[in-house]
């Protein structure tokens, strides 16, 4: 694969989950917290919370209606939870100890799809959207890679492809070998 830019990191914009009242039960409503944010590809999301008492379960719609914690996507449990949006669609996190997500431990975050060029401009690249940013990597934090919801194809075919779109939306053309 050749890459036609400088060496650069696209980077999203990160968003603690919660703000200052971090994951907790009690005293943030967080639908109302994830209805006032643009949430897009490649932005982190971070869960902050004690482990002796939260969380982290992604999991399908239905079991985010109903607070079903018996078959999670992914569980994650450290506290200090980094998890970059792979895809548009929407991703839905409960605490899955007892009665939290009953209580309002829930998040739906809705990632928007962006349009794709429709044209190459004669430049070569289609310009960057005014929302996104090139810049340099944040500082290194284990971050989890969340794929688009839905079922996907197995296989590097999905790597190669995320990698296209990717690139795409940023402006940087990208020749598969």
């Amino acid at each position: 694969m050749a890459v036609s830019r400088s060496p650069a990191t696209v980077a999203g914009e990160v968003y603690k989950v919660g703000d200052a009242a971090a994951w907790t039960i009690g005293g943030i409503d967080y639908h109302q917290w994830a209805s006032c944010r643009a949430f897009h590809v490649g932005d982190i999301l971070i869960f902050e919370y004690n482990p002796e008492g939260h969380n982290v379960m992604r999991v399908g719609r239905e079991d985010y209606k109903s607070c079903n914690t018996a078959s999670p996507i992914a569980t994650y449990a450290s506290g200090n939870d980094s998890i970059r949006i792979m895809g548009p669609g929407h991703y839905y996190y409960i605490c899955g100890f007892e009665g939290h997500c009953q209580g309002g431990q829930k998040v739906d975050i809705r990632v928007f799809k962006v349009p794709q060029p429709t044209e190459v401009p004669s430049g070569g690249s289609p310009a960057l959207s005014p929302h996104h940013t090139v810049a340099p990597a944040p500082a290194p934090a284990p971050v989890s890679d969340i794929s688009p919801p839905g079922p996907s194809p197995s296989g590097g075919s999905r790597r190669l492809g995320a990698l296209r779109d990717v690139a795409l939306l940023f402006g940087i053309s990208v020749f598969l070998v």
